[in-house]
C-alpha cells in the first residue's frame, strides 16, 4: 500500500532512471480514459473536474483521450489557470486550450462561478474527479471543498457515475480517512499501487500500471531523500546540534587516517560535530588532518577495555556512534569494541565498520539500532556465508541475516545491498575506482551523520550508499580510477547538490 511519500519517491526515482514525469502523467490520464471507455461505452457527456496540481494534470490528459474516443467532454478547472502548480500539468492544460472543437473548458476562479460547474454537472453522464490527489493532509478546504460538495449534491439528482482519478478528492491518504468533504466515488482508477483509505472511499478500485519501472522501487534514487528532509533544506533558525553530533571510536598505533576520513565525511555530509575518540599516540595526528576534527585522546596505543566506561559515559552527548575505522585486530581492542556496541545498541544508532566488524564476528552481533557495513569478505567473516555475485541472490542472503540478527546490513559491492530484514534495496552509484583504501571509512561517516537526521535507520543506510557512490562517481570524472578517498570526501557536497537540484526540478 503506497503512502504519499512512496508515490513521490517512485515518480522521482523513475525520472532518475530516465522515465519523464510527463510520460507518467500521460499514462495515468489515458488509463482513466480507457477505464471509462471500457465501462461506459454508451455514455455521452463526460465532465472532468480538475484541480491546480498534478492530479488535475492527470484529468487534463484523461479529457484529451476521452475526446479522441468520441465523447462530449467538458473540463471544469477549480481555480485560476494562471495558478496551475506544475509545468507538466500546465503543458497539458495548454494542449486542451487548442482543442476548442472537442473539449469545452470552464474556469471556476471563485465561488461566484459555481453555477457554471453546477450546469455542467447537471448535463453529465460521467464525472471524472481530478480535484485533489494524494498530497492533502487533513480536510479539503476552500474552492476544492465546495466543488466536492457540489459534485456529491448534483449526483443525488443526476445519478451520474463518479470515477476518481488516483484517489477520491478529499481523502487524506496519510491516515486513510476523510476529515472533511470527500467525493462519493463509484470507482477509482489509482496508479501503480493501492493507497490507504481506498477500500472505504474508493468504490471499485482499479490499479493502473502507468509505466513506473520496478527498478524505481528496487534501486535507491533521489526520491528516497524525501524521507530525510533535513538533508534537503535547513530551517534558517537552525543551530548547532540540530544536524547531528557524531562520536567516532577508532584508530590505533597502526592506523590514523581511517577515523579522520570518517570524521571528515560526516562533516561534509552536514554534521555539526564529529569527535574522534582515539589512542593518545595518534590523536594529534588525526587532529592534524583538519582543524574541523575534534579528538579526545585515550591513553595508550589502542582502544582498550579500560576505556569503555569513559567512552560510554561520553556517548550520552552524541546522537550517533561510528566504531571500527582503524581500530586494528588487537584482541583487547576487539573486546572493547564489542562491549561498546552491545551496551549502546538499544539506545543510539551505532554504525560498525572495518575492524569493528571483526570484533562482532568474534564476540557476537548485538541486536538493536546497529548498522553493519561489510564488504563481501567481511560479510563472510561475520556470517559464515559468501555472498554470491548474482545481485538478487545477494539480496536474499543479506535480508536473511539482517532478519536473523535484527539489525540493518549494508553490503558494499559493485551494487550495494541494504536490508533491515524486512525490506531490501539496492544501490547502483559508485565505480571500481572506489576500491582504494579509505572509501569504506567515508561511507561510515556519511551514514553516521544520516542516522542522526531520521529515525529510519534503513532509509539512512540506503541514502548513505547513494551519496557515497555518487560522490565517488563525481570524483571519477576528474581523477579517473586513480581517485583517493579524500577525493570522495570532497565531492560529498557536490553529490548532495546534485540530489537537491534534481528534487527541485
Amino acid at each position: 500500500m503506497l503512502s504519499p511519500l512512496d508515490v513521490r519517491r517512485l515518480d522521482l526515482n523513475a525520472k532518475w532512471l530516465g522515465v519523464d514525469t510527463l510520460l507518467l502523467m500521460e499514462n495515468a490520464g489515458k488509463s482513466v480514459a480507457d477505464y471509462i471507455k471500457s465501462k461506459y461505452p454508451s455514455a455521452e457527456k463526460i465532465v472532468v473536474v480538475c484541480g491546480l496540481g498534478n492530479n488535475g494534470g492527470d484529468g487534463f490528459v484523461a479529457a484529451r483521450h476521452l475526446a479522441t474516443y468520441g465523447y462530449k467532454v467538458s473540463v471544469v478547472l477549480v481555480g485560476d489557470s494562471r495558478l496551475i502548480r506544475t509545468e507538466i500539468a500546465r503543458k497539458n492544460w495548454e494542449i486542451l486550450k487548442q482543442m476548442n472543437f472537442s473539449v469545452k473548458l470552464t474556469e471556476v476562479k471563485d465561488s461566484s462561478a459555481f453555477p457554471k460547474l453546477e450546469k455542467e454537472l447537471e448535463e453529465a453522464d460521467i464525472v471524472a474527479d481530478a480535484v485533489l490527489g494524494v498530497g492533502i493532509k487533513g480536510a479539503a478546504r476552500g474552492l476544492a471543498a465546495e466543488a466536492i460538495k457540489l459534485i456529491n449534491e448534483v449526483k443525488e439528482k443526476r445519478k451520474y457515475k463518479i470515477i476518481a482519478v488516483d484517489v477520491p478528492s478529499g481523502l487524506d491518504v496519510y491516515i486513510g480517512e476523510a476529515k472533511g468533504p470527500v467525493v462519493e466515488a463509484d470507482a477509482t482508477v489509482t496508479f501503480h499501487g493501492t493507497k490507504k483509505g481506498l477500500d472505504k472511499y474508493g468504490g471499485e478500485v482499479v490499479v493502473a500500471n502507468i509505466g513506473i519501472p520496478p527498478e524505481a522501487d528496487i534501486y535507491v534514487g533521489p526520491g528516497d531523500f524525501l524521507a530525510i528532509p533535513k538533508i534537503i533544506s535547513r530551517d534558517p533558525w537552525s543551530h548547532k546540534g540540530h544536524f547531528g553530533k557524531i562520536m567516532i571510536v577508532g584508530g590505533s598505533k597502526f592506523f590514523s587516517g581511517a577515523p579522520a576520513l570518517a570524521a571528515l565525511a560526516a562533516l561534509r555530509t552536514g554534521a555539526d560535530l564529529a569527535v574522534v575518540y582515539a589512542p593518545s599516540g595518534i590523536a594529534s595526528v588525526i587532529r592534524s588532518f583538519s582543524p574541523n576534527i575534534i579528538t579526545v585522546p585515550l591513553e595508550g596505543e589502542f582502544i582498550l577495555p579500560e576505556h569503555v566506561d569513559y567512552i560510554l559515559s561520553d556517548a550520552e552527548k552524541y546522537d550517533a556512534i561510528a566504531i571500527g575505522p582503524g581500530l586494528s585486530t588487537n584482541e583487547e581492542s576487539l573486546k572493547a569494541c564489542y562491549e561498546i556496541v552491545s551496551r549502546l545498541a538499544k539506545e543510539k544508532p551505532v554504525v560498525v565498520d572495518a575492524d569493528g566488524l571483526k570484533a562482532l564476528a568474534k564476540h557476537g552481533i548485538p541486536e538493536g539500532k546497529v548498522v553493519l557495513t561489510p564488504h563481501a569478505g567481511e560479510f563472510y567473516v561475520l556470517f559464515g556465508e559468501k555472498p554470491p555475485l548474482d545481485v538478487s541472490e545477494r539480496g536474499k542472503i543479506v535480508q536473511k541475516y539482517a532478519a536473523e540478527k535484527k539489525i540493518t546490513v549494508l553490503l558494499k559491492g559493485h551494487v550495494d545491498v541494504i536490508s533491515n530484514g524486512t525490506k531490501v534495496r539496492y544501490n547502483a552509484t559508485g565505480n571500481p575506482g572506489m576500491t582504494v583504501g579509505g572509501t569504506g571509512d567515508v561511507l561510515t561517516g556519511i551514514l553516521a551523520e544520516l542516522v542522526t537526521l531520521t529515525d529510519d535507520i534503513f532509509q539512512a543506510a540506503c541514502c548513505a550508499a547513494f551519496i557515497s557512490g555518487l560522490a565517488g562517481d563525481l570524483a571519477y570524472r576528474e581523477k579517473g580510477y586513480e581517485l583517493l578517498a579524500t577525493d570522495v570526501v570532497e565531492k560529498i557536497p557536490a553529490s548532495l547538490n546534485v540530489i537537491r537540484e534534481f528534487l527541485a526540478k
